[in-house]
């Protein structure tokens, strides 16, 4: 169990790269001590090293450190990685069915002819939403992380070999559905991206405040269907910029299309940032 935010860490992640369609699997195991192993295999081999070196101290917090610890440095490495190619690498954030994978999609075809976006996809399990990414032509790897419910930078680490991403370019991380764990662990991306529908009350941004104050930008997407639904956007900035001062908002709908131009400016933007 990960003492850090409750999920299972016995279980298995798998790595799908969707232009060769090969996966590599890694299985955690918890030994009696607390240590973490991860197994490596894909295909005919099989790889075994230690992943995670934690031994089980009197307090979980102090097991919760050296985990949050291991991550914070691996997430480094990744942020130096994506700066030496001056890549914009951004962490999408939401609960299940707010709209990342249909917002994603409609950025990617309305942006391909200016910007190249490379996409890291998460979930507990399938390969659907990485399946609608790579019909844009974008190109696009798998990660499940089974009973696992957020990314982490070691993920990220193993996806970006299989990804390869090209220079001067754009890696969305699309996170597991989750407001609560994904917004613990740093992954080395520039800015964590909040995403939240008219479709879900506008109080989340006090239910779940970390993930908001974690978030350079929060995105609220289905305005168009306001006219059917009861939320108060202006409640819902309010709080959201309660909880973040600096917190930066687009309103969208992916599917007309309404606001969509101020998102693709920032993109644009802050992409010519990372080239300087």
């Amino acid at each position: 169990m990960c003492v850090t935010c409750g999920c299972s860490d016995d279980g298995e992640i798998k790595i799908t790269n969707l232009e060769t369609d090969e996966a590599e699997h890694h299985h955690t195991h918890t030994l009696p001590d607390g240590t973490v192993i991860t197994h490596s295999h894909s295909h005919d081999t099989h790889i075994e090293a230690p992943q995670i070196h934690a031994k089980i101290h009197n307090t979980t917090i102090s097991l919760e450190q050296d985990i949050l610890a291991k991550n914070n440095l691996l997430a480094a490495q990744n942020r130096g990685w994506f700066k030496g190619r001056n890549i914009l690498a951004l962490n999408l954030m939401s609960s299940p069915g707010a709209g990342k994978t249909t917002l994603l999609t409609q950025t990617i075809n309305d942006l391909k002819n200016q910007l190249s976006i490379s996409v890291i996809e998460g979930d507990q399990e399938t390969a659907n939403d990485a399946k609608k990414i790579k019909e844009t032509g974008s190109k696009v790897i798998q990660i499940n992380t089974g009973t696992g419910c957020h990314l982490d930078a070691s993920m990220i680490e193993r996806g970006l070999q299989e990804l390869n991403p090209p220079l001067n370019s754009v890696v969305m991380i699309e996170n597991v559905g989750n407001l609560v764990c994904p917004a613990l662990f740093d992954l080395g991306e520039l800015a964590k991206v909040v995403i939240l529908s008219v479709t879900e009350g506008e109080d989340k941004p006090l239910k779940y405040p970390h993930i908001f104050r974690a978030s350079n930008i929060m995105i609220l997407t289905k305005i168009d269907l306001l006219p059917y639904v009861d939320f108060d956007v202006q409640k819902c900035i309010e709080y959201a910029r309660e909880i973040n001062p600096q917190i930066q908002i687009f309103q969208v709908s992916a599917t007309t299309g309404t606001g969509l131009e101020k998102w693709y400016a920032w993109l644009i933007e802050n992409l010519k940032t990372c080239q300087h």
